[in-house]
């Protein structure tokens, strides 16, 4: 996955009215759908956990599967990047113990693999407003710098793949 820059505002504006969408999406239509099994079939004990459950089981694969068709409509261009980019982050966190210690050793895929989460983290932190350990992550790229120095490797973000990490 290359890292693109996306603009801020509207990464923010559209994430939380997709949010706030699928969480009224999931109030409305699970009330709907329980509240119609309820009328539909009610139970002479009271208990109508069942019927509710099904109602938010439904509504929830319901969102789900209008994310999934719509995902790459224009609108969550950059909600789906960042949901991307976080898992393509996850995978690379899984495997960082075995990552740095083959970047100690001038592993270049290794190397690589953590300039890319250095890169792609500071970029999600930034969105997200969490420069809280921005100091740390910069000493580590720091560490990296002097490392691709000393095995004369050159990192680019652009040149990474996830295919790399099946290596580690």
């Amino acid at each position: 996955m290359k890292l693109i820059d996306i603009d801020k505002t509207r990464y923010r504006r559209h994430l939380n009215r997709v949010l706030i969408g699928c969480g009224l999406a999931l109030a409305v239509g699970s009330l709907l759908i329980s509240q119609t099994l309820i009328a539909l079939f009610p139970d002479p004990s009271g208990s109508h956990f069942h019927w509710n459950a099904l109602g938010v089981v439904v509504t929830a694969a319901a969102i789900g599967l209008g994310l999934s068709k719509y995902r790459h409509h224009d609108y969550l261009t950059e909600v789906l990047y960042v949901w991307e980019l976080k898992q393509s982050l996850n995978k690379i966190t899984r495997k960082m113990r075995k990552l740095e210690a083959a970047a100690q050793q001038g592993d270049a895929d290794a190397l690589l693999a953590l300039q890319y989460s250095y890169a792609g983290s500071r970029q999600l932190w930034k969105l997200d407003d969490n420069v809280i350990i921005m100091d740390e992550l910069n000493t580590k790229q720091a560490q990296l710098d002097t490392l691709a120095a000393k095995f004369n490797v050159t990192l680019n973000v652009d040149d990474y793949e996830d295919s790399i990490l099946k290596r580690f």
